[in-house]
């Protein structure tokens, strides 16, 4: 079936259980950002591949919302099957709760898989589309009975994460979380996001694409933590470690019926935000919640000093893997026959011959040409295309280690480039080295540091359509918060100041639909600087270590402060990649970091 013959197939399921609409979000049951090949019904449903948007569906008519990292390819995927675009956050593009609202009819029931949905998310549906006395079944999962050949939820092993890595045992942790809870009065916590289960615990998996968790959840109590996975995943010498620590563990699907065990006037912690719909209902309607982000998100924010150090050699390892991927494609496009997939192929083979790489921490993005300007292209059988000498070549690919993860995006120029791409390079390149040289008080939230990166290309009248940056994890989500760069505040977004030991990407760019785009980034380790009589003051450490392409740079746009920080990045990448390189490929590397001027 094509996306038009599901949605007829899905809708008259919606028809035999009285739904006037149907929610499909990109979600698994835990709000993960990538999720199993079990979960991808809104994959399925639309046709659309990317990791955000949610699929609605109403008795003649369907939308899909993306942002604008996906703009351009699910215009292109969405063509024909009868779902409208809505480019989320754009003029005049409505809200979903605003459009259910100014869709439905009074008195009309919108359906759901309440397990892919947050609590809050249905809360403010409600509060657009109460006045219609509309109403919610959150009960059914109807994709289930669309999608016959729908994979299995993954079972696979968890492995235990040494303490020596992270630099904090799985007790210590525990009682760091319920201190917290202790702060805010909090009886229970209750934990649904998979990197803080896997964080806590000290253990990772491989449920979850490009993430390396397991499905879990966790009720964690003053004198209790109960742990809820398919146990079949816990080898004996894991449980028996984690009995050891204080968590009992139970099935996976007994968390609903735990919930309903709390007794009434407990004071329970469940961030809305991340809780399913179903779960945050399994709570008895007398319990005391404190509705705000677990205290873990920041805890796992802030790397530990063995963290940090472990970080710093994964990007040590990434570096001569990219670097080495750099030269290849620059050396033999044009001699021979290279495409989007082949240059994946091959930077994946440099990785792996690193002994401690685990695999990808996303899909590799190889776009060359026009598909530079489509933020978040992943090639595929169908999109693939050859890497031809001349032009700018986009690549954006990261890497889980045993000691960290790693996320790095190069643009390369190819053969000869246009002096409009070198400018448009350069722009770009600006405000990356600007944003990388900041040096600000402690206190400041990447928000506040965001117009940076963007200057150069504000001052031409041009901008991109993403955040600057977002936090990454150690050996978890490649994308993590609460810190970030970006301009726009939600209105439930925080401003969380940069602390010691977050680490955090830098990557501006600039797309131009059609012809090319631009991205330069580095992952950059918040770190204390000088106290002066005006307080603490931080910078930013480069983690990774590749070099720019030189031949894209056009250095009489650049200011000599600029370029003293282009050649301090270029000398600190050879002096770390150097001890790994040899002969022929230590001179390409020499000449690749050489200094520049005006």
């Amino acid at each position: 079936m094509n996306a038009a013959e599901r949605l007829a197939a899905l809708r008259g399921h919606m028809k035999k259980h009285n739904l006037f609409a149907y929610i499909v979000p990109t979600e698994d049951f835990h709000g993960s950002e990538y999720v199993g090949d079990y979960f991808k019904a809104r994959e399925y449903l639309s046709g659309f591949t990317g990791s955000a948007g949610t699929l609605v569906v109403l008795e003649n008519a369907a939308a899909l919302w993306t942002d604008g990292r996906y703009f351009i390819q699910a215009a292109e995927q969405l063509a024909g099957s009868g779902i409208t675009l809505m480019r989320a956050g754009q003029p005049d593009v409505p809200k979903i709760p605003e459009y259910l609202r100014d869709n439905l009819r009074e008195g009309s029931v919108i359906g759901f898989d309440g397990r892919t949905v947050s609590a809050e998310f249905v809360r403010d549906v409600a509060q657009k589309t109460g006045a219609k006395g509309i109403t919610f079944d959150g009960s059914v999962d109807l994709a289930d009975l669309v999608w016959e050949d729908r994979p299995s939820i993954s079972t696979q092993p968890v492995r235990e994460l040494e303490a020596g890595y992270v630099g904090r045992s799985r007790e210590e942790k525990l009682s760091d979380v319920r201190r917290r809870m202790c702060e805010k009065n909090a009886d229970v916590l209750l934990l649904t996001a998979l990197d803080e289960i896997a964080w806590l615990l000290n253990l990772r998996g491989d449920d979850v694409l490009y993430t390396p968790v397991f499905l879990a959840y966790m009720i964690l109590g003053q004198e209790t933590a109960k742990l809820f996975v398919h146990e079949e995943i816990l080898s004996g010498e894991i449980r028996a470690g984690l009995e050891r620590d204080g968590v009992a563990v139970y099935p996976y699907d007994a968390i609903a019926e735990s919930l309903r065990g709390i007794a009434g006037g407990r004071r329970v912690w469940a961030d809305s935000g991340r809780v399913n719909y179903r779960l945050m209902s399994s709570l008895a309607a007398d319990t005391e919640r404190i509705d705000e982000p677990s205290p873990i998100e920041l805890m796992k924010a802030v790397k530990t000093p063995a963290e940090m150090e472990h970080m710093r050699a994964a990007h040590v390892k990434d570096g001569v893997a990219v670097t080495k991927f750099m030269r290849w494609l620059k050396t033999r496009v044009g001699r021979e026959r290279i495409t989007e997939l082949d240059a994946a192929e091959r930077l994946e083979a440099f990785r792996a011959e690193e002994e401690s790489y685990l695999g990808p921490s996303f899909a590799p993005i190889i776009a060359c040409g026009a598909h530079g300007a489509i933020v978040h292209y992943e090639p595929t059988v169908e999109t693939n295309a050859e890497i031809r000498e001349g032009g700018l070549c986009l690549a954006d690919t990261g890497g889980h280690y045993r000691e960290g993860t790693t996320d790095v995006t190069r643009t390369y120029a190819l053969g000869k480039v246009t002096e409009e791409e070198k400018r448009y390079y350069t722009m770009v390149l600006r405000g990356h080295l600007a944003l990388g040289a900041a040096r600000f008080p402690q206190g400041v939230c990447g928000q506040n540091l965001d117009v940076l990166a963007r200057e150069p290309l504000w001052e031409a009248g041009l901008d991109y359509n993403h955040g600057t940056g977002h936090g990454v994890g150690f050996l978890l989500s490649v994308h993590e918060g609460p810190q970030r760069f970006q301009w726009r505040i939600s209105e439930r977004a925080r401003c969380v100041p940069l602390e010691e030991g977050m680490v955090i990407s830098n990557e501006p760019g600039l797309y131009l639909e059609g012809r090319f785009g631009i991205r330069h980034e580095n992952l950059v380790l918040c770190r204390r600087g000088e106290k002066t009589e005006c307080g603490q003051f931080m910078y930013l450490e480069p983690l990774t270590m590749t070099p720019f392409d030189r031949d894209a740079i056009l250095p009489e746009l650049m200011t000599e402060r600029e370029l003293a920080w282009l050649n301090d990045y270029h000398e600190r990448v050879y002096e770390t990649l150097a001890p790994c390189f040899a002969g022929e490929a230590l001179a390409w590397l020499g000449e690749a970091t050489a200094p520049m001027t005006r």
